[in-house]
C-alpha cells in the first residue's frame, strides 16, 4: 500500500458504517389493510436485510480487427432477502401467508394484478449516533418465496422467517442523488427538444 500510516489514518474522517444500524419499512398494500398492525411490527422484527445491488447485462461486439468490447444493454436487480424474528403469536407468518395468498389465491391459482399486491419497501442505514446516512426505496416490491419453519423438540431457539422479495427497481433517496436524477432528466429533455428525439439521445 502506497502512502504513510499517518495518511492512512487521516483518511478515516468519521466512524465506519455498521451493518447493524438499519431498519426496514414495509407499507401494507391497500388490499391487506386488515393486517396493518402486523406489518408495522415488521420494522422491529427485521433481523437481517441487504442494501440492494445493481448489475449491467452486457453483450460482446467485435468491429474489424479491434479487440472485442462489451456493451451494456440491460439493468438487472437481484431479489432481496429479509429475515424476521417471529413472535409467539406468529403474526409475521400470518401476514406473509396472507400476502402470498393475495398474489396467487389457492382456491383458483389465478394471479392478481401487480398493482393490487405490490408496495414500496424502504431500507435505512444509520450511523453510530442513529442519524440517517443512507436510504433506498424498492419500488413494486412483493414476496416471491418464504422459507419453511422447522419444528424441533430439542431446540429452544426463536423462529426465523426468511422472505424473498422481487421488485422493479430501487432508488437512492439522498438529496444529492435525487437532484442528479432531475438534472439528467432535464438535460435529456433539452437534447431531445434540440434534436427532435434523434436516436442516441
Amino acid at each position: 500500500m502506497s502512502g504513510s500510516i499517518s495518511e492512512f489514518k487521516a483518511s478515516f474522517t468519521s466512524e465506519l458504517a455498521r451493518p447493524n444500524r438499519f431498519d426496514v419499512t414495509i407499507p401494507v398494500p391497500l388490499t391487506l389493510l386488515q393486517y396493518v398492525k402486523y406489518a408495522r411490527a415488521l420494522n422491529y422484527r427485521c433481523e437481517v436485510a441487504q442494501l440492494p445491488g445493481r448489475s449491467l447485462a452486457t453483450t460482446e461486439q467485435k468491429i474489424g480487427s479491434n479487440p472485442t468490447e462489451k456493451y451494456p444493454y440491460q439493468t438487472t436487480y437481484n431479489d432481496l432477502d429479509l429475515t424476521f424474528i417471529v413472535d409467539s403469536d406468529m403474526n409475521q407468518k400470518v401476514f406473509m401467508d396472507a400476502w402470498l395468498e393475495l398474489i396467487n389465491p389457492s382456491y383458483n391459482y389465478n394471479f392478481k394484478y401487480k398493482e393490487d399486491y405490490a408496495t414500496t419497501i424502504t431500507i435505512n442505514q444509520y450511523d453510530v449516533a442513529n442519524e440517517l446516512t443512507y436510504s433506498v426505496s424498492l419500488f413494486d416490491a412483493y414476496p416471491i418465496s418464504m422459507n419453511q419453519m422447522d419444528l424441533d423438540w430439542s431446540s429452544d431457539q426463536a423462529h426465523k422467517l426468511v422472505v424473498t422479495f422481487a421488485y422493479t427497481r430501487w432508488q437512492n433517496n439522498s438529496l444529492q442523488s435525487l437532484l442528479e436524477g432531475l438534472l439528467q432528466q432535464g438535460l435529456s429533455s433539452v437534447v431531445s427538444g434540440l434534436f427532435g428525439g434523434a436516436p442516441g439521445f
